[in-house]
């Protein structure tokens, strides 16, 4: 009996779960943050010396009083942080789930619109040592000078040797202005890989190996070195169109 019951836990079980639960337990742990609106552009430079993503520990050093670290973030002098009605979205979503109505990007997509929740980032996975610690300078300095009102990057995990950068905006469904956002990436340095995620998607735990089958990224960004000038190749990932 408790063989069946373990085997039922895992069927109903999905990875995003996972996911899920440790994107929140790093919301929760403390942000290490240069805010430009109130800190001296002066200190930049030191601050980023300081704090390079390889060199900060997630489960923090408790040799050294060191407590875990979430996140490393950047606000823009603009930035202006606007979550939306989070939690009216998730009793929604929770309605939804017990409702007999598929679940599809335009279903969640309503959700968002009709909450207010409606930022997104780009994403890039990068390893860990001078690749994720040289992008993210470029990155961060792209926030800095107003291109982008907010960044993030994890910290480094015993537990993987990639980092996650991840670049704001204010709408997802704004096509023109997540181009826009990927333009001013690619115009920083940036030439690997991103994909554009909706904040519903992480708000409602929709990551990948998900129960709903749903893709967590709805643009895929590659920049292309043989085109001239050289530029992004994005792919609508709802559509599985190319974005001109």
């Amino acid at each position: 009996m408790a063989d069946y019951e373990d085997e039922q836990t895992r069927a109903s079980h999905f990875p995003a779960e996972d996911y899920a639960a440790e994107s929140m337990a790093a919301d929760m742990d403390p942000w290490v943050v240069f805010d430009a609106r109130k800190t001296p552009r002066a200190e930049f430079e030191d601050w980023l010396d300081t704090y390079r993503p390889s060199r900060v520990l997630r489960q923090g050093n408790p040799n050294n009083n060191m407590q875990p670290i979430g996140w490393i973030a950047v606000y823009g002098p603009d930035f202006t942080p606007e979550a939306g009605r989070v939690s009216e979205l998730q009793d929604d979503w929770e309605q939804l789930q017990a409702s007999s109505r598929k679940i599809d990007f335009d279903t969640v997509r309503e959700l968002a619109l009709n909450h207010g929740v409606l930022s997104g980032k780009w994403l890039m996975h990068l390893d860990t040592g001078f690749k994720v610690d040289h992008a993210w300078r470029q990155v961060a300095a792209c926030v800095l000078e107003g291109r982008a009102g907010l960044a993030k990057v994890s910290p480094f995990s015993s537990d993987s040797d990639k980092h996650v950068i991840c670049v704001y905006n204010c709408n997802f469904t704004d096509e023109e202005k997540v181009m826009e956002l990927d333009a001013a990436i690619r115009a920083a340095g940036i030439k690997c890989q991103l994909s554009y995620k909706p904040d519903v998607y992480t708000y409602l735990g929709i990551y990948r190996n998900n129960r709903w089958h749903l893709c967590p990224t709805i643009y895929e960004s590659k920049f292309d070195l043989e085109c001239i000038p050289r530029r992004s190749r994005i792919i609508n990932k709802v559509n599985n169109m190319e974005v001109n």
